[in-house]
C-alpha cells in the first residue's frame, strides 16, 4: 500500500512550505512537497485546530545512522520519559526509528524498515533520500470498529497485533496508523491526535473506496 497523496492543513503555508524545503530538504512548487512516490498539499487550516498530526518519512536501512546525523544537525530529537531518543522495534516492525517536531507541532518520524531494499548512496545523507510517506496517524472513538471496515474498504490487514488502542493498517511501504482519540502520542505523550481537514489518497489497495469520519474530520480514499 502507498500513501500517494496527503492533503495537510497548516496554520502558515508559507513557513510551512519553507520548512519542508529548506530543513528537510524537500522540492516545494505552489504548496506541494514531493517526497518520493508520496506528495504532501500545504493548505489554509482556517479554522481547524492544528497540532497532533502524526506523518512517517521512510528511509534506506542502510542509511539510517548517516539520516540521524543529518536529522540531529537541523532538529531535535522527541525523547521518551526515560530520555531515550533512539527507538528499535523487533517482530514485525523489523524497523528502528527517531522521531522530532515539525511546525504545527507535527509529531515526524524518520524510520528505516529493513525489509525494504538498501540504497546504494554513500557519503552524507540528503532529504531527497527519503523515499516517501510511511505513515499517517487516523484517530478513532473505536479502534476495532475502524480496523475492520479498514480491512473491508480497502483490504489491507494489521502490520503486527492490534490492540485495543492501536492498529497498524498496511504494510511496510505504506501505514494508516489508527489511533485511539484518547491516547497521546508516543514518544513525548504530549500531545492528542488530530487529523482535522486531513485527506489522503492511497494506491495499492481497492480502487475507487471511501473512508471517512466527520466528527474527527478526516478522509482517506483509493485512486
Amino acid at each position: 500500500m502507498r500513501i500517494e497523496q496527503l492533503t495537510l492543513p497548516t496554520a502558515d503555508v508559507a513557513a510551512t512550505a519553507a520548512y519542508f524545503a529548506d530543513v528537510l530538504q524537500l522540492p516545494v512548487h505552489d504548496a506541494t512537497v514531493t517526497l518520493g512516490w508520496s506528495q504532501i498539499h500545504l493548505v489554509p487550516a482556517g479554522n481547524l485546530p492544528v497540532g497532533g498530526v502524526h506523518l512517517a518519512f521512510n528511509v534506506p536501512h542502510n542509511r539510517f545512522a548517516a539520516a540521524t546525523a543529518w536529522l540531529d544537525a537541523r532538529a531535535t530529537r522527541q525523547r521518551n520519559a526515560e530520555g531515550q531518543e533512539h527507538f528499535t522495534f523487533e517482530g514485525r516492525w523489523d524497523s528502528e526509528s527517531i522521531y522530532f517536531t515539525g511546525p504545527d507541532e507535527l509529531i515526524l518520524e524518520l524510520i528505516a524498515r529493513r525489509r525494504l531494499p538498501a540504497s546504494e548512496r554513500t557519503g552524507a545523507f540528503h532529504g531527497s533520500e527519503m523515499t516517501c510517506i510511511s505513515e499517517v496517524g487516523v484517530p478513532t472513538n473505536a479502534v476495532a470498529a475502524l480496523q475492520t471496515r479498514i480491512e473491508t474498504t480497502f483490504a489491507l490487514a494489521p502490520l503486527s497485533t492490534p490492540t485495543p488502542y492501536f492498529a497498524p493498517m498496511g504494510d511496510d511501504e505504506g501505514l494508516l496508523i489508527v489511533v485511539d482519540a484518547t491516547r497521546r502520542w508516543f514518544p513525548e505523550q504530549r500531545w492528542l491526535p488530530n487529523a482535522q481537514g486531513l485527506q489522503v489518497r492511497l494506491s495499492g489497495v481497492h480502487a475507487g473506496a471511501v473512508l471517512e469520519d466527520a466528527a474527527l474530520g478526516w478522509r482517506v480514499q483509493s485512486g
